[in-house]
This record gives C-alpha cells, sequence and structure tokens, in this order.
C-alpha cells in the first residue's frame, strides 16, 4: 500500500461520501473507488459498510483508521526531519495539553527562542492520550500531560504540583469569609470536565448526581473570562487564574471544611533523552 492510498481512505472515512472525496482529492470517482478496493484487497478486510445513500466504516476500518492516521503522521514528520534547515541545528517536538501551554510554557518558549535561534522547535497541542502514543511511536520528543508514563525506555518526572481555588469575579463579595461544602450547591458553578486526574470527578462529586450547570466547557484556560464578566464561581488550577489574581480581577473564596486534591503535571521522555539541556533549563526551572 502507498501513501496515496492511505490518504485517499482517511478522506473517505472523514467525508463518507465517494463524489465528495473525489472533488476534493481532484481526481475521479472510480479513481477514489479503484484506490479503496484494492486497499480491501490488500488488507483482506471490508473498510467500509456501503448502503445506496451512504457509507460507514466496518470494525475493521475503525481499527485500521487509526493505524493509518499514524502512518501518515510518521511519513510527515520524518520527512521534516529530513529537510530541516541548515540554519537549524536540531529540531525538538515538543506536545502539551492546552492548559499546561498556556499555564507555564508559552512565556519559557518564548524565552528560549530569543536566545537559542538555531534550535527549531515543534509544538502539539493535544489531548493527553495521543500525545503519550505519539511519543512511544516516536513522533515526540518530549510531552507534558497529566498523566504519567510509567515504562522502560521513559523518562517521567513531576512538573508542577497545582492547587485547585475557587474564585469569584473581584466585586463580588458573597462568602467573603469563606464557603462551607454544602453551601455550594447554592452557588452559580461554571463547570468544566477537568481532564485532571481525579479532579473532575471530586468537583462533580461536590453536587448533587446529574445536577445541572448554567454553563460547561471543556477547556479551564477559557473559563476564567466568564468568571471576570461576573457569571457565577468556578475551581481552577491556581497556575491558571494567578495572574488574574494578581491584577484583582478576580478573588479566592476560603474552603471552610474541606479541600480539593493536589494536581500533579508530568514531563516525560523517552531514554535515553535528546532533549537540549538549555531548552530543559527554560522549561523545567
Amino acid at each position: 500500500m502507498d501513501t496515496t492510498t492511505i490518504r485517499t481512505f482517511i478522506a473517505l472515512a472523514q467525508i463518507k461520501n465517494f463524489t465528495k472525496t473525489a472533488q476534493q482529492l481532484f481526481v475521479a470517482q472510480s479513481t477514489v473507488t479503484n484506490r479503496i478496493r484494492d486497499l480491501e484487497s490488500e488488507l483482506g478486510k471490508s473498510l467500509f459498510a456501503r448502503t445506496h445513500k451512504q457509507i460507514e466504516l466496518t470494525p475493521a476500518g475503525i481499527k485500521f483508521l487509526e493505524y493509518a492516521q499514524r502512518f501518515i503522521t510518521l511519513e510527515n514528520s520524518a520527512l521534516q526531519e529530513l529537510h530541516l534547515s541548515p540554519d537549524y541545528s536540531q529540531q525538538i517536538r515538543i506536545g502539551t495539553t492546552n492548559t499546561i501551554y498556556d499555564s507555564h510554557l508559552q512565556k519559557r518558549l518564548c524565552r528560549f527562542l530569543k536566545t537559542n535561534p538555531t534550535t527549531a522547535l515543534q509544538i502539539t497541542i493535544s489531548h493527553t492520550q495521543k500525545m503519550l502514543q505519539d511519543l512511544q511511536d516516536g513522533l515526540l520528543d518530549m510531552v507534558f500531560s497529566f498523566s504519567p508514563l510509567y515504562k522502560d525506555g521513559y523518562s517521567c518526572h513531576v512538573y508542577r504540583s497545582d492547587s485547585m481555588v475557587l474564585v469569584v469575579a473581584a466585586d463580588n463579595i458573597e462568602y467573603a469569609g469563606g464557603i462551607y461544602k454544602d453551601d455550594l450547591q447554592k452557588i452559580k458553578y461554571l463547570f468544566c470536565n477537568f481532564a485532571l486526574q481525579g479532579v473532575g470527578l471530586f468537583i462533580q462529586d461536590l453536587f448533587p448526581h446529574h445536577h445541572r450547570f448554567p454553563f460547561e466547557i471543556d477547556n479551564s484556560t477559557k473559563l476564567s473570562q466568564y468568571i471576570i464578566a461576573g457569571l457565577g464561581y468556578t475551581f481552577l488550577p491556581r497556575s491558571v487564574i494567578e495572574d488574574d489574581l494578581l491584577q484583582g480581577k478576580v478573588r479566592a473564596i476560603p474552603l471552610l471544611d474541606f479541600a480539593p486534591p493536589k494536581v500533579n503535571s508530568y514531563y516525560i521522555t523517552r531514554e535515553p533523552s535528546i532533549i537540549p539541556e538549555k531548552l530543559e533549563h527554560y522549561l523545567i526551572e
């Protein structure tokens, strides 16, 4: 199988229509049909279930799609490495969650790039499980995540240990003296389903089962603007909200009879590590 056929398979899996896939790839519909037929023949499996109206991936197609996407990603990574500009001595590929990037890495990366112009950095902001798989596939050199990877051939260390803070707009004086756990059900709580170890479950357990929140979002770094606007309360990692606390845009509410868990983030590399000491110093210290 060649990469053209695999790319055609991925496009068809996403579009689920032979005619539209052909239009996107600027080829005849018969070309798409022939490529998929040849791929299914080579694999010995049907990848699509066809009806007169649409197509869907078969169980084999769903399984193959994951490997096909990783294959194309690996090919792109190899080509980038081979064609690295002579102006750069090395390229380092870093994977990070959005929260860790915004809270810790972005400013440090800026400072590194200003003083180390010959090191090329490729930053991928993604979900933890995909990044850990890409690290093991050799597509990333370093990962910052909220989940550790303890496995032979890899180095995993705690990056930051963060506390969760209940915050509200600075001009909201309610619960200025602190809040009890039972009072949480009385406030307008804006919910973020944290993928941060057990924090998400901890926060959910603070409220009744099937509690309906007035607002939900899956990215903690995007939540602070709603708090500043006076739309409610929420728990956020202190590193996410630190600048807003210092600038007086929000205030922290003391917790009187309970405490949220700490949140650990991790940095993970393969062993032996290829991360330059200078870069590690900027990012880790």
